[in-house]
């Protein structure tokens, strides 16, 4: 699930999107998802395709918050949690320096995908 949220969110015009195994690290979540958004609008419409996608397959959402600021939008499935940020609110809060020894997962399509 973390990679097909992580290839919607690139689909969806998110920057630089990073995905963090932290099994074994975090009692949190086994997966964070890290991207950048260009506009409030546009985080939005990522974040509700998320969303979209997960209930298709029978998932939803434990929580989420910052949409209405949107200056940081999180969507909690609890197994993976995905954080949509500005380019500003993201290098203030530097998840992937935090979690600098997890794993990153190489999530983009082959060429043939």
């Amino acid at each position: 699930m973390a990679i097909e949220l992580a290839r919607l969110a690139d689909d969806n015009k998110c920057d630089d999107v990073t995905v963090m195994d932290l099994r074994g690290r975090s009692s949190v979540a086994d997966f964070f998802i890290v991207g950048s958004g260009t506009s409030d609008r546009q985080m939005r419409a990522a974040a509700d395709t998320l969303i979209d996608h997960a209930k298709k397959i029978g998932t939803r959402p434990y929580g989420r918050a910052g949409r209405d600021n949107a200056e940081w939008i999180l969507v909690d499935f609890v197994d993976v949690v995905v954080h949509i940020f500005t380019p500003e609110t993201r290098r203030f809060y530097d998840l992937e320096l935090l979690w600098g020894d997890a794993p990153r997962l190489d999530w983009a399509r082959t060429a043939s995908a």
